[in-house]
């Protein structure tokens, strides 16, 4: 007699951490704080800003930040200032008034510069969790969104403890199945890993024709269902400025594709993130789709817990911290 194994595994979900250490320290402590079995981290691994921290002739150095300019007399300043920076996801780097005058002059060289700081970041991350995972039997998969580049994902692919499951068909339990991609739909910063709704749509159907069990299957795709309540961000104009009118109006903004492929395909759950504002659940049909939203920024994580059972979503939660 055949019998049926019930599986239960509890998942963690965060996503557009965007180069915040304190952020990701607190999605490798999600594991043990929530006891959870695997965790995932959606894409957009990556910061946004490099600040050069500069040395002065008198051997002081100095940092424009937040707009304002920092004098920083002492190696401690200057490691305080550094260790801020990498908490809110910039890249802090040390430079002098000759190499700032190159560089002014030189988008080929800042390129090479803040690609060399994404890298060491995304290694330094790979190197702690598998620190910090060694010896659990916590299942982790961190994949690229569509703002990281692409010079990270031999970094991601290179663990032993830590998988990078893009474009893949991986088995979280022995009950469910995920596929994986962070293309989105075009967006007017024109990103990395952007592409058209049809493309989009081919990406996800060559996974989904390797899934077995499409009906536990999880849909882990950056970019969220277009027309929900979790893909709203502020409606910009031609210079990237909201448009404001009694209030910031807001537009749908995620792709037709994963909505589309959602609607037929009818998996167990849809895990985004991509638009930062719209956290929350969304209903497509009987897949449940979560958006934790980020606050990398303050240092503060946004994470789903999602309960399985074999065939169903038995509770799920959305949380801030750990």
């Amino acid at each position: 007699m055949l019998l049926m194994v019930m599986s239960r595994t509890r998942l963690f979900f965060a996503t557009d951490l965007h180069g915040s250490c304190m952020t990701f320290m607190k999605f490798l402590n999600a594991a043990r704080h929530y006891g959870t079995d695997v965790l995932i981290l959606g894409g957009d691994l990556t910061g946004k800003y490099v600040v050069p921290i500069v040395q002065q002739p008198d051997d002081t150095y100095t940092a424009d930040y937040l707009g304002n300019e920092h004098i920083l007399k002492t190696a401690r300043e200057r490691t305080a200032l550094e260790e801020n920076l990498r908490n809110i996801g910039y890249y802090s780097y040390l430079t002098t008034l000759e190499e700032m005058t190159a560089l002014q002059g030189d988008r080929q060289l800042v390129d090479a510069i803040f690609s060399k700081l994404m890298v060491e970041r995304v290694k330094e991350w790979v190197s702690l969790a598998e620190v910090r995972l060694k010896g659990s039997q916590v299942k982790c998969y961190i994949n690229p969104g569509n703002d990281d580049r692409f010079a990270i994902d031999d970094t991601l692919r290179s663990s032993s403890t830590i998988m990078c499951p893009e474009g893949e068909v991986v088995w979280l339990d022995d009950a469910h199945e995920m596929i994986t991609s962070g293309w989105t739909n075009p967006t007017p910063w024109k990103s990395y890993r952007e592409t058209t709704e049809e493309k989009l749509a081919d990406r996800f159907n060559q996974m989904i024709s390797k899934v077995e069990r499409i009906e536990t299957c999880v849909f882990n795709l950056h970019a969220p269902p277009y027309r929900t309540m979790i893909d709203l961000a502020p409606d910009i104009d031609a210079s990237f400025k909201p448009k404001v009118g009694s209030e910031i109006k807001m537009a749908h903004v995620g792709s037709r594709a994963v909505r589309e492929v959602i609607e037929k395909r009818q998996p167990l759950l849809g895990l985004h993130g991509h638009v930062h504002e719209s956290n929350g659940f969304a209903k497509i049909g009987r897949t449940l789709c979560i958006n934790p939203g980020t606050e990398y920024s303050e240092g503060l994580l946004r994470g789903a817990i999602i309960n399985l059972d074999y065939t169903k979503i038995k509770s799920y939660l959305l949380i801030t911290g750990v």
